[in-house]
């Protein structure tokens, strides 16, 4: 684990409430397991994120780190500053004992009713065309999830009954047991961790309080998305157990290929736009495609294939701006595969035109260069035995 809370979720020590939170979302969903499945390095982090924003999200914890680390207002073993006597002072046993209950109920020290866990996050696919990727548009979608039984309204117990409080812990959820100087507290093995036993199950859920359900919903696909792009529906994953929070929904765009236009990986588009010969050596005006229609643009006199020209501001909008990105054209020159006798004629006389002309000298004058270069050091390696 990182030393430092504030390094972990990269803000300073003087971060506001604000600040924090929005870089422990950033992380959060950056690091999250079900984003990285198999990676035991994203999971370590995770834990690294949760673990510093559950201190520095809490005035009392944070301000109590800030005094010392992570044992800040601990009474020292060995009679110290921070008081609590000599060495098993009682400050520093009970302080101790306070870090073990936080971890179960996250109350400082202070036992509380257990809160219900967080539903499942969870992810579908939306295909798109590449018209309604470019334009954006709202698609609707289906999605079998867990979610609040509808017979029991999510108590897990059968209509006319209700949950009773467990005997064993009273509620709390934890059973805490002394062992000397520490208190080591752990779910409860009665209600495992629920504060509450169910004496008569819900027919229909048998208890768990949720049962498969089919929701159908409409997402907002944003223009400009690209392939594979992540859409968050907040609150719409499955349901949390006993009336927990629910889980996200995210939505991954598949956009279908255009047959004109390729989307690139910065975002921009790329069309590949054939040219005659003698567009390409004497320069023309040529007409492309856009998103919208089409539109002139020059190739300059002596342009090679492959090369681009770029329309600023005609590509698809980019996601959170109001500007436009590119359409970059790349030439290529068309060679026909038959030509009419007129066709070869011209190109004959165009042929007798540049005879003097030989595009591969300076390639071969470099080839016999190197080819003498290595049979001289090739010499010069006899001789010297």
């Amino acid at each position: 684990m990182a030393s430092d809370y504030y390094e972990v979720l990269g803000v300073s020590k003087k971060a506001s409430e604000d600040e924090i939170k929005k870089a422990y979302r950033r992380l959060a969903r950056r690091y999250h397991p079900d984003r990285n499945q198999g990676d035991s390095g994203a999971e370590e982090r995770f834990k690294q994120v949760q673990e510093a924003y559950d201190t520095l999200s809490d005035p009392e914890k944070r301000k109590q780190y800030d005094a010392g680390g992570a044992f800040a207002g601990f009474g020292s073993p060995f009679g110290g500053a921070g008081g609590g006597g000599g060495p098993g002072g009682a400050g520093f046993a009970s302080d101790l004992g306070d870090i073990f209950s936080s971890v179960f109920n996250r109350g400082g020290g202070r036992e509380t009713s257990p809160q219900p866990g967080r539903g499942r996050d969870l992810e579908t696919e939306v295909e798109l065309s590449f018209e309604q990727a470019m334009e954006g548009a709202q698609i609707p979608i289906t999605v079998h999830k867990a979610s609040t039984c509808k017979l029991c309204g999510g108590t897990g117990a059968n209509p006319g009954t209700a949950p009773k409080v467990c005997p064993t812990c009273n509620g709390r959820g934890i059973d805490s047991q002394s062992q000397g100087l520490f208190s080591i507290s752990q779910p409860c093995p009665t209600c495992a961790g629920s504060g509450q036993i169910i004496e008569d199950p819900c027919r229909s859920c048998g208890g768990s309080g949720l049962t498969e359900q089919t929701k159908r919903y409409r997402v907002n696909v944003p223009a400009g998305v690209r392939d594979g792009t992540r859409i968050r529906l907040a609150g719409k994953g499955e349901d949390g157990p006993r009336g927990g929070p629910p889980g996200d929904l995210f939505v991954v765009t598949k956009v279908a290929s255009s047959p004109v236009f390729r989307q690139r990986r910065d975002g921009n588009l790329e069309v590949n736009v054939p040219i005659t010969f003698p567009e390409a050596a004497l320069g023309a005006t040529v007409e492309v495609p856009t998103l919208t229609g089409t539109k002139r643009i020059r190739v300059p006199p002596g342009t090679r294939h492959g090369s681009v020209q770029r329309l600023r501001g005609e590509g698809p909008p980019e996601p959170d701006s109001k500007t436009r990105g590119d359409i970059r054209y790349r030439f290529e020159i068309d060679v026909p595969q038959e030509l009419t006798p007129d066709e070869e004629r011209a190109l004959d006389e165009l042929a007798e035109a540049l005879s003097d002309r030989n595009p591969r000298e300076e390639l071969l004058r470099l080839a016999r260069r190197s080819s003498s270069a290595d049979r001289s050091g090739e010499s010069g390696k006899v001789g010297a035995r």
